[in-house]
């Protein structure tokens, strides 16, 4: 199955077509897409996939992800991905923050929004709950994986490596999630 991945992230790309074995993902290479203002995962990753809809035929998929940190009253959240000023590497922005504070807890969450040729939406959601380490460890992965432990494991996300990604991930999580629902609508043709 072919669907247009509803980013610029060429990670998530290759990404969820690891993840979701028989589907394969082309990105919608545009300079246009608007603002992510939503107030939730769903609502970004909705407005995404239906503006990929407004420029190509067939499924489009739109993700949103973030991650949550429970000191920081679940910020970055939504804005993750604009949690620091242009060109400043959000993790240092993150660590600063966190700075002096016992409770590290934080979680990842992932949100794939399809768009089926016929109109019918379907969604995964998939979280991933860990905490936060004093310094970034590791080079695999991107964004927040060199700070994020999942819980059960004493190495960051970008330790643990692409298989363990591949599992694991609250990106995994939801598009097993979404195959589930592409399965149980039927739409899988």
């Amino acid at each position: 199955m072919r669907a247009t991945l509803c980013s610029r992230n060429p990670h998530k790309a290759r990404e969820l077509a690891e993840l979701m074995p028989g589907w394969s993902f082309e990105i919608l290479d545009t300079d246009d897409y608007p603002p992510e203002a939503g107030a939730t995962y769903y609502e970004n990753a909705r407005a995404k996939a239906a503006f990929g809809r407004s420029r190509v035929p067939g499924w489009t998929v739109g993700e949103d992800s973030g991650l949550e940190v429970a000191a920081l009253g679940g910020r970055p959240g939504v804005r993750s991905a604009r949690y620091a000023p242009e060109g400043a590497p959000a993790i240092a922005r993150l660590l600063a923050e966190l700075e002096g504070r016992e409770d590290r807890r934080a979680r990842y969450v992932s949100e794939l929004v399809a768009l089926a040729p016929d109109g019918r939406e379907l969604r995964g959601t998939g979280t991933l709950e860990g905490r936060i380490a004093a310094e970034p460890r590791g080079s695999g992965g991107f964004g927040y994986d060199p700070v994020f432990v999942p819980d059960g494991e004493g190495r960051t996300v970008a330790e643990l490596g692409d298989a363990w990604k591949a599992r694991s991930s609250h990106r995994a999580r939801a598009a097993a999630a979404l195959r589930d629902a592409v399965e149980r609508a039927g739409a899988g043709s």
